[in-house]
């Protein structure tokens, strides 16, 4: 299927000359004198080649068909991440490639959308929105307004976001999964 090469987003997938790619990141650049183009990094499927194309933004890219559902993490080892869909439990396994930076965020039991080519894991989305306890962080200082500043903290998966001043050890937030950034104090 034909599509216009700027509505290609992250996860998308293309086919080019037989060969699928996965769309990592996509940036529509609008320069002021010239045609608009739109920039993908992409990663061959089949071998994990990182490659980089630049279009047009009206120029028609072949769009693969892919199959996006939930599946339901299960645990990681030696042989990859396993995934489990919960409609009939067929069992699938993904590749660290695959997973990306996403894996310190996957936790037990967690739904994700895991997007599929001929049955073979091509990409996976995490939740819009996580919340995780943060397990260490700084001590608040006087005088230092919320707005102002930020102050680093390491969740219980062991990643380091910045966090308000006033977010002290032990507070439950909510964690954005576009940009890994703190969103909001979780509400439980």
């Amino acid at each position: 299927m034909k599509v216009a090469a700027s509505s290609l987003r992250k996860g998308a997938v293309v086919d080019m000359e037989g060969k699928l790619y996965v769309v990592l990141t996509a940036e529509n650049i609008h320069p002021g004198k010239g045609t608009p183009v739109t920039q993908l990094n992409m990663r061959r499927i089949s071998d994990g080649v990182k490659v980089s194309e630049r279009w047009r933004t009206t120029e028609q890219v072949e769009r693969a068909f892919v199959d996006d559902r939930n599946f339901t993490f299960l645990y990681a080892d030696a042989e990859g991440f396993h995934f489990m869909n919960p409609e009939n439990y067929d069992q699938v396994v993904c590749t660290a490639d695959v997973v990306g930076d996403a894996e310190p965020w996957l936790q037990d039991g967690m739904t994700v959308m895991l997007s599929t080519h001929d049955e073979v894991p091509i990409a996976l989305e995490l939740p819009r929105l996580l919340t995780l306890e943060i397990t260490d962080t700084e001590p608040a200082v006087k005088n230092q307004t919320a707005s102002s500043s930020y102050k680093p903290a390491i969740l219980t998966n062991g990643a380091r976001i910045m966090v308000p001043p006033y977010i002290a050890a032990g507070t439950r937030v909510v964690v954005l999964t576009e940009d890994f950034s703190y969103h909001e104090r979780a509400k439980d």
